[in-house]
């Protein structure tokens, strides 16, 4: 029993019924997923608060509540409690995602208290694939070695500046941002094809569960796009995760990105949702 309120925030007495939530869609719910298989509940080891929705003193829904604001399995009922308590707090996130529905009728609560927002990405298709490409992979995209660091970072920021709109370096002057790409580089989670010491393209595998990753960052200079690397890239990068790191690998992307779509289903991956980001 974890009482009698409808949200609370859950500890780690708690984590066996949450992964029971989060594994249910392992695709959709990834991010805090790994979160939570990494990291449990205890919010000085999450990073955030983990909030959960209960109906007839049973959990039924989640929010993760940090950089990010995230509804997981949430129907009308937990979207407006989770609302409420959002509001109530005010803002700490820097963005809310997740899918749209429920995403949709948060921001919708919270849009006159919160906004303007920097952006509203209205439909970001969710991808997925747990079979090895048919497409040949670039074999001299590999895992990214720590020294090759000053290589591959200056691409970070510019593929990240690309898609937020803002450089991750604006605020703490890219600290966080720093250890992140540091983090991945030594998990053997961030691949690369270096030529000459430049990225010619890049790619990270971001959250990891016994039961899927998610594929963030892809990026080739602007110079050198359209000629297929992206495809023979994610090629090689997919056979390396479904190899070593999680049997479905998954990625969401903008609408609006024709090009990077139609290179993800040249690779294997298929749409199975729809996320939605509101960016502060």
């Amino acid at each position: 029993m974890l009482g009698s309120l409808p949200v609370r925030v859950l500890d780690d007495r708690h984590r066996a019924a949450a992964l029971a939530i989060l594994d249910a869609d392992p695709v959709a719910n990834v991010f805090v997923g790994s979160r939570v298989h990494a990291a449990g509940l205890d919010p000085r080891r999450l990073g955030a608060q983990m909030w959960g929705y209960l109906r007839d003193g049973r959990l039924v829904s989640l929010c993760y509540s940090g950089a990010n604001l995230i509804p997981v399995a949430a129907g009308p009922g937990a979207v407006r409690a989770f609302a409420e308590r959002a509001q109530a707090q005010g803002r700490r996130c820097s963005s809310i995602v997740g899918p749209v529905g429920p995403v949709g009728d948060l921001w919708e609560i919270l849009a006159p208290y919160w906004g303007p927002p920097r952006a509203v990405r209205a439909v970001q298709p969710v991808m997925a694939t747990s079979s090895v490409p048919d497409v040949p992979p670039d074999t001299a995209v590999r895992r990214v070695r720590m020294e090759e660091f000053d290589i591959v970072y200056p691409a970070c920021v510019a593929m990240f500046t690309e898609e937020v709109g803002v450089s991750p370096n604006v605020g703490d002057g890219g600290v966080l941002y720093r250890a992140r790409v540091a983090e991945l580089i030594r998990d053997g989670r961030a691949f690369a094809r270096i030529e000459d010491g430049r990225v010619v393209f890049k790619a990270e595998v971001g959250a990891v569960t016994p039961r899927a990753c998610q594929v963030q960052g892809v990026w080739v200079p602007p110079d050198l796009r359209g000629q297929g690397r992206s495809i023979t890239g994610m090629s090689a990068v997919v056979r390396e995760a479904l190899h070593g790191i999680a049997p479905t690998v998954s990625l969401y992307v903008n609408d609006y990105n024709s090009r990077a779509r139609a290179a993800y289903r040249h690779v294997g991956f298929t749409e199975t949702g729809s996320f939605m980001s509101v960016l502060f």
